[in-house]
Parts: C-alpha cells; structure tokens; sequence
C-alpha cells in the first residue's frame, strides 16, 4: 500500500482541529495525519493528539514556514494539504489522492471557487482578492487555474522534494501554482464544497496586509521567472520617456540647426541608456532562467529515481 500524509498546519484552531482530524482518519483510514502547531496559545496541539493526530511544532510564525518544515520532515508517496479550520470537508480526499497515485498529477487543486465559496465567504474584499489573483497568475504565466489560494491541495513526492519554499506567510499558495505553472507541472484541479468558518473560529488571513504580500510575491516572481517580458515592459517605459523629452529636441534641430536644450537631450540620452541596459538585463537572465529549468528537470528525474529505488 502506498503511503499517504495528511498534513494540516494550524494556529489557534482548537474549535475545529478535532473535527477535522477526524473527518479525514474516517475518509483516508490507512492515512498519516500531521498536525503542525504554529505557535498557538490555545488548545489546539492538545485535542489534535487526542483526536489521533500525530503533532509536530513549527516556531517560526507563518504558514509558509510551517509547511517549509512539513515538506523537508515528511516522506510519503501522496501528500494531502487541508486547512485546519473545517471549511473544506473531507468526501474529495479520496479522489484528490488518486489523483497523484494512479494518474501522476503533481499537484491537485481544491478548487472552491468553481462551486460554493462565493456565497460562504462573507468577505467581500476577500472574494474580489482572489479574482484579482487568479486574473494577474493566468495571464502573466500562461495559466488556466480557477482557484489560485485554496489551501485544499494534494501533491506528489517529487513536487514536494523538489519545490524550493520561500515564502513565509498565506503567499505560499500563490507560490506554489506560479512553480507549477513554470515548470511545466501536471496540474489538476478538482471542484470541492466550501463552507464558511463555524462560529467562534476566526480567520487569521489579514485582506489587506496579506493581500499586498500576496501582489507583492507574483510581481517578485513574474521578474524571476519571466524576466525578459519583465524588463522589456520597463525598458520600453524608459524608452518612452526618452523619446518624449528627445524627439522636441531633435526637432528643432532639424528646423533651425540649433540645440538650445542640451540638458534635455542629455537627460533624453540617460534614458535610452537605461532602456537599453534593461532590454539586455533582461535577455541575459533569461539565458540563466533557462538554465535552471533545465537542472530543475535533471533534478526532478533524480527524485524521481531516488523515490523508485526506496
């Protein structure tokens, strides 16, 4: 039998840690739960325990930091990631594992946003956001992702072995599709229930602080994995720019032979520089992007031979 791990990272979740555990011991019995306690000043490690989860601690507060730690501890052949505040239920596990197990996805998204998520959430800001986010990743990286930050996610040994974590907060889902995207990943997305938080559990995503971190990782991103669109779109800003400030110049240059406004034209000059060096900035680390694609997919190859001779 193959092994899965259910991995569940929680910070102050002990309304629903219980609940939660125990939904998917019942829906995936011959499955591993992982409990991830970040730091929490409540209960949740302790009713986790006796739900039946096996509880491991991350000090570093994030859940980018959590999973990071969840990722290089655990080995399994099938990795199910859940939210630990019971607002996805646990009757799409079955199929999201098969989905790695006897189809090769590398990583299969619970996709909310195609089913009940617009009418659970009560949060406004919080469903323009995540429109907002699935529009910018699809267009800047070629994608067709419905659900952008799900935290409902199930993925293979060599996605997790091989997918470097950087981000330190609620970004990492963001993070996560942008990989997959780039990396030519299988992806699947998989239409599940979403239910809003039940009374008294509070959510600890901030829409505004976590929203810009979030804007903040995709443009960071986007500059690392496609920097040749990345710095051509800035190049041609500064090209713009020179050209307004030049042209007039070169114009009455041209009727009267005369160039009255020599710091213009300089500064008209320092422009085209500058849009020049970026066009070339930009083709040279795409040449290294490439690069890394190519280790990347030699890299990937060799988990893949590792995990086969475990």
């Amino acid at each position: 039998m193959r092994e899965i791990a259910v991995l569940i990272p929680c910070y102050n979740e002990e309304k629903t840690v219980s609940k939660v555990v125990s939904d998917f011991k019942n829906a995936l019995p011959e499955a591993s739960i992982y409990v991830y306690d970040n730091n929490s000043t409540d209960n949740t490690a302790k009713f986790a325990e006796e739900a039946g989860a096996i509880v491991r601690h991350e000090s570093r507060q994030g859940k980018g930091n959590v999973i990071r730690r969840m990722f290089k501890e655990i080995d399994a052949d099938c990795y199910l990631m859940i939210d630990g505040d019971d607002t996805y239920p646990a009757e799409h596990a079955h199929e999201m594992c098969d989905l790695v197990l006897k189809d090769n996805v590398d990583m299969v998204i619970g996709d909310r946003l195609s089913s009940t998520y617009f009418s659970e959430n009560k949060r406004p800001f919080h469903n323009l956001g995540n429109r907002l986010v699935r529009g910018l990743i699809n267009r800047l990286f070629h994608g067709n992702v419905k659900d952008i930050m799900t935290g409902y996610r199930a993925f293979s040994y060599e996605f997790v072995k091989t997918f470097p974590v950087l981000s330190k907060g609620f970004e990492i889902e963001t993070e996560m599709t942008i990989h997959a995207l780039d990396k030519n990943l299988v992806l699947k997305e998989v239409p599940v229930t979403y239910r809003d938080r039940p009374d008294g559990s509070e959510s600890k995503l901030n829409t505004y602080s976590d929203g810009v971190k979030v804007l903040k990782t995709i443009a960071k991103l986007f500059k690392e994995y496609k920097p040749t669109c990345f710095f051509s779109v800035l190049s041609f800003l500064f090209l713009l720019i020179s050209l307004i400030f030049g042209i007039p110049v070169f114009t009455e240059y041209f009727s009267t032979g005369l160039v009255p406004r020599f710091p213009t034209l300089i500064f008209a000059g320092f422009m085209l520089i500058i849009s020049l060096l970026l066009f070339i900035s930009g083709v040279i680390l795409e040449v290294i992007v490439k690069k890394h694609r190519q280790l990347f997919e030699l890299v990937l190859i060799r988990t893949r031979r590792e995990k086969d001779k475990g």
